[in-house]
């Protein structure tokens, strides 16, 4: 299997966690981190049910990654997520020092590592990362708009 293959391998096991985001009425967004191929944390949006404006789908999957490691530095893992990291996320991601992040879908409102800003390769940050975007992108980008048009529809019917 090719680093291409998988990439899309993992963003598909992404995907499942953005679905489980969306059957619990949270934005789809799934996120894990995965060391020497294998997953060690997944996780997906928990901002609603939580009411905690922290509670994205990264953070809590490098929380999880954390205290499965007993280390803060996640060195060797890749994150992988289907919606491009906002700067909360992108921060987190430079400062648990991930090397690599695998991205879906671009964020025109929030993304930090390549649509609006690029906080990972910020040369005045200690840490810089090695990221690929948009990896099964147009299935990332359909779970948000299938996910936002609902709501939408929802909003009319009343």
């Amino acid at each position: 299997m090719d680093d291409a293959q998988v990439d899309e391998r993992f963003m598909r096991l992404a995907l499942e966690e953005a679905a489980r985001a969306a059957a619990r009425g949270e934005v789809p967004v799934g996120a894990l981190v995965v060391l020497d191929g294998k997953v060690i944390a997944r996780a997906h949006n928990l901002r609603e049910n939580a009411q905690d404006p922290a509670a994205h789908a990264e953070l809590i999957a490098v929380r999880k990654a954390a205290a499965r490691l007993g280390s803060w530095r996640l060195e060797g893992c890749t994150v992988y997520v289907t919606l491009e990291p906002c700067p909360m996320c992108a921060g987190l991601l430079v400062n648990a020092r991930v090397p690599r992040v695998v991205w879906g879908a671009a964020d025109p409102k929030a993304g930090a590592f390549r649509t609006l800003y690029r906080i990972g390769d910020d040369e005045r940050l200690n840490h810089r990362i090695d990221d690929l975007g948009g990896v099964l992108e147009d299935e990332c980008a359909a779970a948000l708009r299938e996910f936002f048009q609902a709501i939408r529809a929802k909003r009319r019917a009343r």
